[in-house]
């Protein structure tokens, strides 16, 4: 399930949401379903990238620690 941000066309509300199968989101503020969608930086920094670039968001987590240390 992708977490996007999403601005709202109509009242220029920015909001994030999660995503469910074919869901239409609505702005929380106006109602409307007229968006602009972005993945966010959330959901685009946890899901990939370089290598180096993911090992260095995950070191504080542990996942990336290589060998040593203790």
């Amino acid at each position: 399930m992708p977490l996007y941000e999403y601005e709202c066309n109509r009242c220029g509300n920015r909001f994030e949401i999660l995503v469910f199968g074919k869901t239409r989101p609505v702005c929380p503020n106006c109602q409307s379903e007229d968006l602009a969608k972005s993945v966010s930086t959330f959901a685009t920094a946890s899901g990939g990238g370089s290598k180096g670039e993911s090992c260095s968001l995950r070191t504080s987590a542990g996942a990336c620690s290589s060998g040593g240390g203790g």
